[in-house]
């Protein structure tokens, strides 16, 4: 069984990079968010509990990621891992947990269904939800900024999800995740390297005490951006 790295992972975000940046987020409008590894932290634990909590996920469960490159992206992911679950990328999985940012309703009866609003500020979903929607936005603050569920080492089995008749993918089979081998690099990673690729990037830089500078769909990396960032390696399109 692969090993789950997301706690230790989260514990040198919280201990050794407490106060440097491990996330640096570049959005649409000249949006730049940055986030200390405890700051990620918090928002990952605050996610695991609202996971557990809210929406009354368990070891086992496959999470539906249907949002876009984003920061909240990669927390939420780290947030499910955390609690034990699955992630998924596409709506094959089954999923019986989906987070999204554009599509609140839910697909099925069964479906539960969290609505991200993506804007860094934002303190709920702008607009009317259906009533069987949990709006992460509002709910996710409330929780507590230290997982207060136990370390799953070796939970979940598969990082993420495949479709029917596909394997899923495990941690150390996600595309760039043994990268903190190379010792600890400031990385840029584009919204076209795609989810899965960004994801094992961040594992890797991660666990190397290093940061990810990630830039949202049509964000344009310029000199000045690498620069001001100090970037010292690049995740290819």
């Amino acid at each position: 069984m692969t090993q789950n790295p997301v706690p230790r992972i989260l514990n040198t975000l919280r201990t050794e990079q407490a106060t440097s940046p491990a996330l640096i987020w570049y959005g649409p409008e000249s949006e730049r968010v940055e986030l200390s590894g405890k700051v990620l932290d918090n928002w990952v634990a605050k996610t695991s509990n609202y996971l557990a909590e809210e929406l009354d996920v368990e070891p086992g469960t496959t999470v539906e990621l249907d949002l876009p490159v984003h920061w909240k992206t990669l927390v939420w992911a780290l947030g499910a891992w955390q609690a034990g679950c699955s992630i998924a990328l596409s709506a094959d999985s089954a999923a019986q947990v989906r987070a999204t940012a554009d599509k609140p309703a839910p697909r099925g009866p069964a479906e539960i269904v969290a609505a991200v609003a993506l804007p860094a500020l934002a303190m709920s979903w702008p607009g009317t939800l259906p009533a069987e929607t949990s709006d992460y936005a509002a709910e996710v603050r409330s929780f507590a900024d230290t997982w207060a569920g136990p370390e799953y080492g070796g939970e979940p089995a598969v990082a993420v999800a495949g479709g029917p008749g596909t394997a899923g993918t495990p941690f150390d089979a996600l595309p760039e995740a043994g990268r903190g081998a190379a010792g600890a690099q400031i990385v840029l990673a584009p919204a076209e390297a795609g989810t899965a690729r960004i994801l094992g990037a961040a594992l890797g830089v991660w666990s190397a005490g290093g940061t990810l500078v990630l830039t949202g769909d049509g964000v344009e990396a310029t000199e000045r951006m690498l620069a001001a960032e100090k970037v010292t390696a690049r995740l290819g399109a």
